[in-house]
């Protein structure tokens, strides 16, 4: 079982930062080039893509959890810090921002408001990127470190 969440624990990584990338870039390629029923299209289908981000962030946290115990010490306590951050930035701003956002545009009312959230909800939504980027690049060096 431990082999398992050790193989699953990266793709459910890398998938999180799949998804988090592709609805940004859906997001403002959708509001640069897009109509409006366009962006709202686009604010609907990352509804639905938050059915397979938020398994694969609570996967990878849990797993990561698991992988270290109950007393992770020096980078895998920095890991898990930053893993806290990203919950907390997620269940508080991205996911509201994501309903507001896909419930404004669905009713096409892209006023200073809609675009005030979105450029918060792309602020948000970097800083969770930033911060799983470098959890995956630090869970291979432990990995690497591990097998030396």
């Amino acid at each position: 079982m431990q082999k398992l969440l050790h193989c699953l624990h990266p793709l459910a990584g890398a998938l999180a930062i799949l998804c988090i990338l592709s609805f940004m870039t859906a997001s403002v390629i959708s509001e640069l080039y897009g109509s409006a029923p366009a962006i709202a299209a686009t604010k609907h289908m990352i509804l639905w893509g938050l059915l397979v981000l938020i398994p694969c962030l609570a996967f990878t946290g849990l797993s990561g959890y698991r992988a270290v115990g109950r007393s992770p010490r020096g980078q895998a306590l920095v890991k898990l810090k930053r893993m806290r951050i990203i919950g907390i930035n997620g269940i508080c701003v991205l996911v509201p921002c994501a309903f507001f956002l896909a419930v404004r545009a669905a009713e096409l009312r892209l006023d200073r408001l809609f675009y005030g959230v979105q450029i918060m909800e792309l602020l948000a939504g970097s800083l969770n990127l930033a911060l799983l980027i470098l959890n995956f690049r630090d869970g291979l060096r432990l990995v690497r470190f591990r097998q030396i």
